[in-house]
């Protein structure tokens, strides 16, 4: 994996330090698209700045961090090519890459710990796409997107 972006609003700013460390850790490499203060801003524009990196190719994957995670990865879905995963557990994440080849993985700040969240993102960084049977399904994805 080459290049990670991250992005939050003012929802997701505490988490987003916690995950910066994690990744810093773990040397990965990233850029940080997100908001810098809990400053209340809106969820759409750092969802999209984080979205279309990855769609572009400047970054391989994305992680996304609001209040509850769920306008990030609707918003990051809007863009074509974007699957993004809101995850709660260590099984959805590992799923979401191996059978649905997320390449966003968003959480909620005000709704899991910061524990699990390092934990869910660790599976989800780790895992592979299966591909095979699932290259057939997001094929049919793409053509709905397509439309």
């Amino acid at each position: 994996m080459k290049k990670i972006a991250i992005a939050n609003d003012h929802g997701g700013y505490n988490y987003k330090k916690i995950v910066l460390n994690y990744l810093k850790e773990n040397k990965y490499d990233f850029i940080d698209f997100g908001c810098d203060s809990l400053d209340s801003c809106d969820y759409p524009d750092f969802a999209l700045k984080a979205a279309v990196a990855v769609k572009s190719g400047e970054c391989d994957i994305g992680i996304l961090i609001c209040g509850t995670g769920i306008g990030m990865s609707i918003a990051a879905n809007k863009v074509k090519g974007i699957r993004a995963a809101l995850c709660h557990d260590v099984f959805s994440a590992k799923m979401a890459r191996a059978h649905n080849n997320a390449n966003i993985i968003a959480f909620g700040e005000r709704v899991i710990g910061a524990g699990l969240m390092l934990e869910i993102l660790d599976a989800f960084l780790k895992t592979k796409f299966d591909g095979g049977r699932h290259e057939k399904r997001l094929e049919k994805v793409l053509k709905i997107e397509n439309k």
